[in-house]
């Protein structure tokens, strides 16, 4: 038992064993019915938000709050196991604390990949569930099967699963054309469709955004270092 103990507590499995419990009993109130499952979504991808985040990783398809509890243990389970194998022989003293924030990194590194692949694999779960989870198909990529009508109005299928069907509205003047492919962006509840952009847009976007944050670590570097160089 004591070895367990300095095993829990010790850093950084004790991250762990700090936010699993968490984890469990959130999903215990999701089977109780007191919890939503869509906790984390949004209504939009738009703007720096945690579901944004995990739908740029690869997490499109399922709610976010399922991916985030896949990832957290995945990452757990990789960090557990360096403990077990390697820190817990090595005499690192005062080291430990860097050493387990690098630890860290690299479980999340390699658990995002293989959580991404169980969510892949479960989607189709919960793409039939969309009436009650519909926010956890932003994200995904459709085909259009109907022209826009006159009021904006179309439907679509999923790439990766062509039985489910959404409804989407258009902006004015944004013209919806059979096959075009487009990614769902925003959930309109009172409609009960989704907004759509090109699938090419999107991309486009995606890195535009990627640039501009690069750009702004870039400036915030220089202007720390230009900070600190009289010192």
């Amino acid at each position: 038992m004591e070895v367990l103990r300095q095993i829990v507590l010790s850093f950084p499995v004790v991250v762990f064993s700090a936010l699993l419990p968490l984890v469990l009993l959130y999903w215990l109130l999701v089977l109780l019915g007191l919890a939503p499952l869509e906790l984390f979504a949004r209504d939009s991808l738009k703007g720096d938000h945690l579901a944004s985040t995990m739908v740029a990783l690869g997490f499109a398809g399922v709610p976010v709050s399922f991916a985030l509890s896949m990832l957290l243990g995945l990452a757990g389970a990789i960090t557990l196991a360096v403990e077990l194998l390697v820190l817990r022989w090595l005499p690192l003293g005062l080291f430990r604390i860097p050493v387990g924030v690098a630890v860290l990194w690299v479980a999340f590194v390699l658990a995002s990949p293989m959580a991404a692949m169980v969510c892949h694999g479960l989607q189709r779960r919960f793409h039939r569930a969309k009436h009650t989870q519909p926010r956890c198909l932003l994200g995904e990529t459709v085909q259009v099967g109907s022209a826009t009508g006159a009021e904006g109005w179309a439907t679509a299928t999923l790439i990766e699963d062509p039985e489910c069907e959404v409804r989407l509205h258009a902006k004015p003047g944004d013209l919806l054309c059979p096959g075009e492919r487009r990614v769902l962006v925003k959930y309109v509840a009172g409609e009960g469709a989704y907004r759509s952009v090109a699938e090419s847009r999107y991309c486009e976007a995606r890195v535009h955004l990627r640039r501009l944050r690069l750009a702004q670590n870039s400036r915030a570097g220089v202007s720390h270092k230009g900070a600190e160089a009289p010192l």
